[in-house]
């Protein structure tokens, strides 16, 4: 129930009498006609009526961009020809991958794990959006909201895991090549998945619990076009600082890691490249580390422009920071495979030999 109760209450004064139109089916059994004071003694009881019987939300309406209704289906222009190329290229490369006998190597695999999580991502997001473009299904329910809160919460933090250990991955490589068999090994990559799993889920599953436990008795309108942890919450009754405070901490405590080890890995690497006697040399070891830069520049980049660009609501759109958070969501799962695909020569070959095999 909304923390003002007679917000659903629209008084008309008529002399001294005051008439009410009351939304709460229980509360219009009263009598709707009373003298000033006579409304002022009833006040209490009819408040406590109101709070107890307060319908409980079942599902949540999400309404996208709230200033561009009427415009907002052009957005699936973009959004769906990026979902068929995202969910395309990782299918490919996942198939490469299982393919191909040369790419059966730990570095191939934590681009595996990497094109696995994009989809699952793609997938959670994407296709709820564009039905709310093309059919305007805007209900979800009230399981459906949360559970695709988890997985965003849970999986976009295991992306930026997995890229930490693709760092750790080429800082082993460059900067200590003669004992790279030896570290890096299959099952380095398996305990490195049930680290990016677990740490992940641990950290971030009371993001939905505590936004699940909130009693959400007044507006299901979400303004957004997924359910974001605090675009849900602050539609709940309760208070709703306890969520806030666990989401800021979670998100830097996780991502903020991530990338300050991810930049050491590199300051490292880009030592011991410097100390390469040969110019060629120092050029392949960097060539190995392009791809795996460029995505991280741009998954970090774009994850900071959503962050600060939410902070700062006032200043900028509201519809700003929801088209950033959907777009991050589908574009590095689109671009993630194609740079791959694009500089990585065993992968190309691959693909390839895989595409001339089919047709």
């Amino acid at each position: 129930m909304s923390p003002e109760p007679w917000r659903n209450l629209t008084a008309y004064t008529r002399g001294r009498y005051i008439s009410y139109e009351v939304t709460n089916e229980t509360v219009k059994t009263w009598i709707h006609v009373f003298s000033f004071s006579q409304f002022q003694a009833h006040l209490p009881v009819m408040v406590l009526l109101l709070n107890n019987t307060a319908t409980q939300v079942t599902e949540f309406l999400m309404i996208c961009f709230p200033g561009m209704q009427d415009t907002q289906h052009w957005l699936s222009v973009v959004l769906a020809p990026l979902l068929i190329l995202a969910l395309g290229a990782n299918f490919v490369l996942l198939l490469t991958i299982q393919q191909e006998t040369s790419l059966h190597e730990p570095m191939y695999y934590l681009l595996a794990i990497l094109s696995m999580l994009d989809i699952i991502l793609c997938l959670t997001v994407i296709p709820k959006v564009l039905l709310i473009f093309w059919f305007n299904m805007k209900t979800i329910s009230f399981a459906g909201c949360f559970l695709q809160m988890f997985i965003m919460n849970t999986f976009l933090p295991m992306e930026s895991s997995t890229f930490l250990v693709m760092a750790y991955d080429r800082y082993v490589a460059i900067c200590y090549p003669l004992r790279y068999p030896s570290i890096i090994t299959e099952k380095f990559v398996i305990y490195a998945a049930i680290f990016i799993v677990f740490r992940n889920l641990l950290a971030t599953l009371p993001t939905p619990v505590l936004a699940a436990r909130l009693n959400y008795c007044a507006s299901n309108v979400v303004e957004n076009c997924i359910c974001a942890n605090i675009s849900v919450a602050k539609l709940s009754c309760g208070d709703i600082h306890l969520n806030k405070l666990y989401q800021f901490v979670s998100v830097w405590c996780l991502l903020g890691s991530d990338l300050v080890l991810i930049l050491l890995s590199y300051c490292f690497i880009l030592r011991a490249v410097m100390r390469l006697q040969s110019g060629g040399a120092a050029t392949k070891a960097l060539s190995t580390c392009g791809s795996h830069l460029i995505l991280i520049l741009f998954f970090y980049t774009l994850l900071l422009v959503f962050i600060f660009t939410n902070k700062a609501r006032k200043k900028v759109p509201s519809e700003v920071p929801i088209l950033l958070n959907v777009l991050h969501h589908l574009i590095p799962p689109a671009l993630n495979p194609i740079v791959y695909g694009v500089r990585t020569q065993e992968i190309k070959q691959g693909i390839i030999k895989i595409l001339k095999y089919q047709f």
